[in-house]
């Protein structure tokens, strides 16, 4: 059996900053991903982050993606890549089925006396008429095939959802060459920043709002030739009488993500609604330890945020796993934290960051008002 100071699941920008930090304090980290390569979304990311030089200010995701991955290698970091957890069991027991480099797979037993989940969010799907035709897809995907791929989805796009995954990928499709027909936003307001949606329009693109989706059209060859959309009333109903039709080859939805709840379920760590975080999510204190003694989480995990916020989250949770084993003192952890959750309370300004801020000290304090004492992991 492999023994691991803390085992790291998801090598995205929060599993990655995780992994740094509890390998540069010495403890035996092992990083895990199933994925071909470590990064999560940042490879996928082509524009500038925002924020202080702190987060990487002005520099591209993927930029970012291979100093982290360099970074984690350089603190002894040992990274397992197309590797999947299977199960956490008690006694701190994790199966892996691990990738070898001959292409084969290995069932791995490993004992770890920490766990930090850092396994993102998915993004949802909405259900209409025609949902499932070739050429509807989610702005993940579109985003992929545009930025890792270098293919295009299609020439004429159709973009649901105006949050600020809406308003990137638009743009980034925009710039890969293809014509965007139009943005659609259910709620009266633009989900996303406004300096995203100021470039959109400014681009002659379209944004409706109060608007959606009905229906996907399908030509001869069943894939998707256009749209038909319609108005919403105060509560998102279409309002009859108000149908149009966008012609467009590919439609992408961009409806929102939700917090992958899979290995946080198998740790038993609590869980609790918080809408404005995506859905269910695991309540766990300041340090991002959950109701399980010895399991952290961090990102997307937590709830959905910006990759800014994940980064931030993941040094909080690398930090804390190498306290719990010893590897930096309880004065220097917290003094450590707190310049972190500062940064993290600059960047949730604004009426989203805000919100999304008061559901996370909410769910703090929720955490200390049910778990009085951790349950067992070791």
């Amino acid at each position: 059996m492999i023994h691991k100071d803390v085992l790291v699941i998801g090598a995205g920008p929060s599993g990655l900053s995780a992994a740094i930090e509890a390998g540069k304090a010495g403890a035996d980290t092992l990083l895990v991903d199933l994925n071909l390569k470590a990064g999560g979304q940042l490879f996928k990311q082509i524009h500038k982050f925002f924020g202080s030089s702190a987060h990487h200010s002005g520099t591209r995701g993927y930029e970012i993606g291979s100093l982290l991955l360099k970074q984690a290698r350089d603190a002894g970091v040992e990274i397992w890549l197309q590797s999947t957890v299977i199960g956490i069991f008690p006694g701190g027991k994790v199966g892996i089925e691990r990738g070898l480099d001959n292409g084969e797979k290995d069932l791995v037993t490993l004992k770890a006396k920490t766990i930090i989940i850092a396994t993102g969010a998915s993004e949802n799907a909405i259900r209409f008429k025609g949902w499932t035709t070739p050429g509807v897809m989610g702005a993940g995907a579109a985003q992929t095939m545009v930025n890792v791929n270098h293919v295009r989805p299609g020439e004429n796009i159709v973009m649901i959802g105006s949050g600020n995954v809406g308003l990137i990928v638009s743009y980034q499709l925009m710039q890969a060459g293809c014509n965007v027909v139009a943005l659609l936003e259910a709620a009266p307001k633009v989900g996303g920043y406004s300096v995203h949606a100021a470039k959109i329009r400014r681009a002659g693109v379209p944004i409706y709002t109060s608007r959606t989706i009905i229906e996907a059209l399908a030509g001869e060859d069943g894939s998707v030739c256009g749209c038909v959309t319609a108005a919403v009333d105060d509560h998102f109903q279409p309002v009859p009488g108000t149908e149009e039709t966008l012609k467009c080859d590919v439609i992408t939805l961009a409806t929102g993500m939700k917090p992958t709840m899979d290995l946080v379920k198998l740790a038993g760590c609590a869980l609790k609604f918080h809408g404005p975080l995506g859905g269910y999510v695991p309540i766990h204190d300041e340090r991002l330890e959950t109701s399980v003694k010895g399991v952290f989480v961090a990102g997307d995990s937590t709830g959905v945020e910006e990759a800014n916020t994940a980064l931030d989250e993941g040094k909080i949770a690398g930090i804390s796993a190498a306290e719990e084993l010893g590897y930096i003192s309880h004065e220097d952890a917290d003094a450590m934290r707190s310049e972190i959750w500062s940064r993290l309370d600059s960047l949730r300004l604004g009426p989203f960051g805000e919100r999304r801020m008061k559901e996370k000290k909410a769910m703090m304090e929720e955490y200390s008002e049910t778990v009085k004492v951790p349950a067992a992991f070791q």
